[in-house]
């Protein structure tokens, strides 16, 4: 075998490496929700104004001011994917930056002010997107 082709095979054996790397990488990169949301806990409601609204893949995020204590403090709940969220009623303006909101949903295992959205209300009671289905008792 000439050096050129040897050459050859061991530039395909490393561009064969990366790309099963990165292709394992991207594989295990999504994960269950219940790995970070304690879903066997009761759900938790939050109500605050809007700050932020990412209608962005993986998952879009809400952010919320909330009065908690005398302070505010900044509440994070994690929605679905856009695509899901469409199909659900939502829009990438479902949500305005200051807009008085209470969400629902699984708190973080880890005990920070985040959450896994399940639904969102507006103030005057109107659900933001389709009323979620009810949830199935254990």
């Amino acid at each position: 075998m000439g050096s050129s082709m040897v050459k050859r095979h061991i530039a395909t054996a490393i561009l064969s490496t990366l790309v099963l790397t990165l292709a394992a990488r991207v594989a295990t990169a999504h994960h269950s929700f219940a790995v970070f949301f304690d879903t066997d806990s009761q759900l938790r409601k939050v109500t605050g104004i809007v700050k932020e609204f990412r209608f962005t893949n993986p998952h879009g995020i809400v952010t919320l001011a909330v009065a908690e204590g005398g302070h505010q403090v900044i509440w994070r709940a994690e929605t679905n994917s856009p695509s899901i969220l469409r199909r659900r009623g939502w829009s990438s303006d479902s949500l305005q930056v200051g807009e008085k909101i209470t969400v629902e949903g699984w708190p973080a295992r880890d005990g920070s002010k985040y959450l896994r959205l399940r639904s969102a209300t507006r103030a005057n009671g109107e659900p933001v997107g389709k009323a979620p289905t009810p949830v199935q008792e254990k």
